[in-house]
């Protein structure tokens, strides 16, 4: 299991592309896996054959742990198919079982005595690497502590950083310790909180599946986000006649020189970051009770896949021209799309733009990301039947490209004139973008 960021102490293997017998090139992807930042590809170490699975679909495990072993010698006998899990897989081979005569693998973690069952211990701040770790356990954790009100952070488990796992939490809810029904949390509440009504139950001939990792995070933190930001959306028409145009015009040369596809969102983005320049707020963060106002520019760009919604993040927008931030956007969802994307980039962004136009939405309320004080919301680009003003002072009808954004922002930093103040000078940015900006 790799290491895929700083913070991650374990992932989530959700899915085997190979299995047991079939030939692997180097760096083919060969599974996938979820962690709390993102989900990945992993691919190959080296060429070979698949030889023996010792971590399952569905397993969480630390990072380092042995999950499979590729035999990399043509003829060498090939093990029987999926294993134990992984702790118990590390163990040698049965006796007179067929021997790996050489084989490439993940490194392992050395295996230690198993310590006493968790203890309740002091809450710490939960601002050190240790309390972060300690914290992000499994879904499965996660949800059995919300169900019964129990706070991870005030636990000491016996995983990895002190961890608590299934077996910890089994433990201490057999001691008597849980917390009485009515007090419960609901699974998507956080610890302590009391549940508002009971959980849905499945009725007969329906179909009951688990979240997925990216769903249970996205419904934490969409959660964890409401229960947070004071959440208020202002909404404005904009007139994009005009960067239709320049579009248009510009849009074969681009493509031509670039080799990308020139689309309205780079024009947007570009007089975003101008518009937060103006309005630094926008581009802050609440941190207890002061703000801190983001010298970077970190655009975070909501893309939706098949399996769940990430936001990757265009880090330095300030200083990349309409080429630079097409570049970044294509690539960065291309790379999401194909599970390429590193922690990294999906971390820091200072403000978000979603874009569920592309799929007819007119209007929405987008939820503000945590950390961030705000999300702007574009709704559908189509033409619209205008009153416009002529140079003679008399109204006309005219058909013009319009398209509702919405901005959603945490009142408790932004003020309504402040985020209105920005929606207007957005609008007067894009309806007046300079001509030459290509």
């Amino acid at each position: 299991m790799p290491q895929m960021g700083e913070s991650i102490a374990e992932g989530t293997l959700s899915k085997w592309l190979k299995k047991v017998g079939d030939e692997v090139k180097r760096d083919e992807p060969i599974f996938e896996i979820s962690t709390d930042k993102v989900d990945a590809e992993i691919p190959a170490p080296t060429a070979g054959v698949l030889a023996e699975i010792l971590v399952t679909e569905g397993q969480t495990v630390p990072v380092q742990t042995l999950v499979a072993r590729i035999e990399t010698e043509k003829g060498a006998a090939i093990g029987a198919g999926a294993s134990a899990p992984a702790p118990a897989a590390a163990a040698p081979a049965a006796a007179g079982g067929p021997p790996v005569k050489q084989s490439t693998s993940a490194p392992s973690t050395e295996r230690h005595p198993v310590p006493a069952p968790a203890a309740i211990a002091a809450p710490a701040n939960g601002n050190g690497l240790e309390d972060r770790l300690r914290t992000k356990s499994s879904p499965l954790v996660r949800k059995i502590a919300a169900e019964h009100g129990i706070e991870l952070a005030a636990m000491r488990g016996s995983g990895i950083q002190g961890r608590v796992t299934k077996r910890d939490i089994e433990q201490h809810l057999a001691s008597g310790a849980a917390a009485p029904a009515a007090q419960r949390a609901s699974m998507h509440a956080p610890a302590g909180a009391v549940q508002h009504g009971p959980p849905a139950e499945p009725w007969a001939g329906d179909r009951v599946e688990a979240m997925s990792k990216i769903r249970a995070l996205t419904s934490d933190h969409m959660v964890a986000s409401r229960r947070t930001n004071a959440h208020v959306t202002s909404f404005f028409e904009i007139d994009l006649t005009r960067i239709a145009r320049i579009r248009q015009r510009n849009r074969a040369a681009f493509e031509a020189q670039t080799g990308q596809k020139l689309t309205f969102l780079p024009f947007i983005i570009k007089t975003v970051v101008d518009t937060l320049k103006q309005f630094p707020v926008l581009n802050a963060a609440v941190s207890g009770s002061n703000i801190i106002y983001r010298k970077q520019y970190n655009i975070g760009i909501a893309v939706a896949l098949d399996w769940g919604l990430i936001v990757p993040v265009i880090k330095g927008a300030d200083d990349l021209s309409l080429s630079g931030l097409t570049r970044q956007l294509n690539d960065l969802a291309e790379r999401a799309r194909a599970k390429k994307l590193k922690p990294e980039e999906v971390q820091q962004a200072t403000f978000t733009i979603t874009n569920p136009g592309v799929f007819g939405s007119l209007m929405g309320t987008p939820i503000i990301p945590l950390g961030t004080s705000a999300i702007l919301g574009l709704g559908a680009i189509e033409k619209r039947p205008k009153v416009v003003t002529g140079a003679d002072g008399e109204d006309t009808i005219a058909i013009r490209t319009c398209a509702y954004f919405s901005l959603s922002f945490d009142h408790r930093i932004v003020d309504g004139a402040d985020a209105d103040k920005f929606l207007a000078s957005l609008k007067k940015g894009l309806e007046s973008f300079p001509e030459n900006a290509i």
